[in-house]
């Protein structure tokens, strides 16, 4: 008769997205159990999506040798509070594991990397869709026995691996007696594939298991690349005639616009900065916000997503680079890459000169001729020498860009936004900074791209209603309501009572003429 301790299974869960290895590295945690004699049984719960829920996998481990009791019965998924160890891919996961109860104080060892793969949800926001990271951990800090935390996928790409190697190293590193690490890495190895990296990775996930608790590692900024010499003399013109404080976001403005046009575009952008920063020379508060608050927004506007600007980025060399580092492609291994694209037939026409790009536009005859080969998407094959040489003709029109249809319209946007911003730091510096920040309504491309500049502009019109006395928090407020309301229903709102208050009172029958 076994000990009662040893006839309790050991259980597992594992919640990995697609592509991470889950199901490779249950397969690797049964193989160890089984070349020990121990029952060892692995099923799989798979998401709806890749962010709506991950794959869960799980494994049971009966750590007596087969053929002493009688074939055990285990089980096929977990059961909240009823898990020994978790393993998560992505430290949203493990909240997620929290969530549903598989993460209990008692008794689960927490292994999840720190890392994040921002969910549909956080992409889709207008503002600043990112959930706390530290609220993640502090979740699962206090929801664990043991709660082991570091970025095993930063591991795994060091070691030219995947992320379920190095949290397979995590896992033997807990001292598990059904676990042994010489089993596990005997278990890669009869994988067979990518034994050297994979057990590379192991190794390292190994290490940072051993350091016990929570070694949760904060994201950090990339340091700033070499500046192009062509920039030379811009970046010693911020260097002299602007605050310290402003020189990160001025020296990454100019290589922005340069990159996005040319080293004269990035001198028409510094050229507006001066002018800028003039204004707060003399009506600053010593902070520089304005400054810096324009310089971030003003290159995010003078580099707007055009069609041009789109195919070029589909085929730098970079991204190709990038794209074979993120699914591991070996250097002798093809990669083909397939990207939707499509233009509108507004889109086309923003590219065109302006007296003919409103003909196209606005003419039914350009619309009825061109609409059929515009109105559905297509798939171009960026690595093939027809797909790419079709990008790159589009991304030729950059060299017109500045002639074009949409580059007019931005431009005079642009200066009437900066117009605002100058004449509110005459009256209130903190009205022009929030004025500044509205630059951030206006991004992306297509609909959200229409949907932001409508709200951009319609909190620019309200401007001249607002009251001296809190105009800037009223600006923050409206700013807020169309970022966190994609119908628009809460800003309308908003500027439809700033309207009444401001209208003088008349006759009955003019509030409901104001509405209609």
């Amino acid at each position: 008769m076994q000990p009662e301790a040893r006839m309790r299974p050991l259980k597992i869960a594992i919640l990995a997205m697609g592509g991470e290895g889950g199901g490779v590295l249950a397969d690797w945690i049964v193989q160890a159990a089984e070349r020990q004699g121990f029952h060892a049984q692995s099923t799989s719960v798979p998401g709806v999506a890749q962010r709506t829920g991950a794959t869960i996998y799980y494994v049971e481990i009966l750590p007596v040798i087969r053929g002493t009791v009688e074939a055990p019965i285990l089980a096929l998924m977990p059961t909240p509070g009823d898990v020994d160890v978790v393993i998560a891919s992505e430290l949203m996961e493990a909240a997620r594991a929290v969530q549903r109860g598989l993460v209990t104080p008692d008794r689960t060892l927490l292994i999840a990397s720190s890392h994040r793969v921002y969910a549909l949800q956080e992409k889709m926001a207008m503002g600043d869709g990112r959930m706390d990271s530290a609220a993640f951990r502090t979740q699962c800090e206090r929801a664990s026995r043991q709660l082991v935390l570091h970025d095993f996928s930063e591991l795994a790409e060091k070691a030219g691996s995947v992320i379920s190697a190095s949290l397979f190293g995590a896992l033997a590193a807990a001292g598990l007696q059904s676990l042994p690490r010489e089993l596990c890495e005997e278990a890669i190895r009869e994988g067979g594939v990518g034994v050297a990296a994979s057990l590379k990775a192991f190794a390292s996930g190994f290490a940072a298991g051993t350091q016990g608790h929570s070694t949760a590692s904060e994201a950090s900024l990339d340091a700033p690349g070499p500046m192009d010499p062509r920039l030379a003399d811009l970046a010693a013109r911020i260097a002299r005639d602007f605050p310290a404080a402003t020189h990160a976001m001025l020296n990454a403005g100019i290589a922005k616009t340069s990159d996005y046009q040319s080293r004269d575009y990035a001198e028409l952008y510094l050229r507006k900065m001066d002018e800028v920063h003039g204004l707060e020379r003399n009506r600053g508060d010593g902070t520089f916000r304005l400054t810096n608050e324009v310089a971030r927004h003003l290159a995010l506007w003078m580099t707007f997503e055009d069609l041009p600007r789109v195919a070029e980025l589909k085929i730098r060399a970079s991204r190709f680079d990038r794209v074979r580092q993120e699914i591991g492609a070996a250097p002798d291994q093809v990669v083909r890459i397939n990207d939707y694209f499509h233009p509108r037939l507004d889109e086309i026409a923003d590219t065109l000169p302006p007296s003919l790009g409103r003909f196209v536009s606005q003419s039914r005859i350009a619309r009825a001729l061109l609409g059929p080969f515009t109105r559905n998407g297509r798939v171009v094959r960026s690595s093939s020498f027809v797909g790419f040489f079709l990008l790159y003709g589009v991304s030729r029109f950059r060299s017109i860009r500045r002639y074009s249809l949409r580059y007019r319209r931005e431009m005079s946007e642009m200066s009437d936004w900066l117009s605002h911003v100058e004449k509110a730091s005459d009256q209130d510096y903190g009205l022009a900074c929030e004025i500044a920040e509205c630059q951030r309504l206006i991004k992306g491309y297509s609909d959200t791209h229409a949907r932001g500049t409508r709200n951009f502009r319609t909190i620019m019109s309200v401007l001249a209603h607002l009251p001296a006395l809190g105009a800037a928090a009223k600006v923050r407020q409206l700013r807020e309501a169309a970022l966190s309301d994609e119908s628009g229903a809460a800003l309308e709102e908003l500027v439809r009572g700033i309207l009444l208050r401001a209208s003088p009172p008349v006759s009955g029958g003019s509030a409901g003429a104001l509405q209609a």
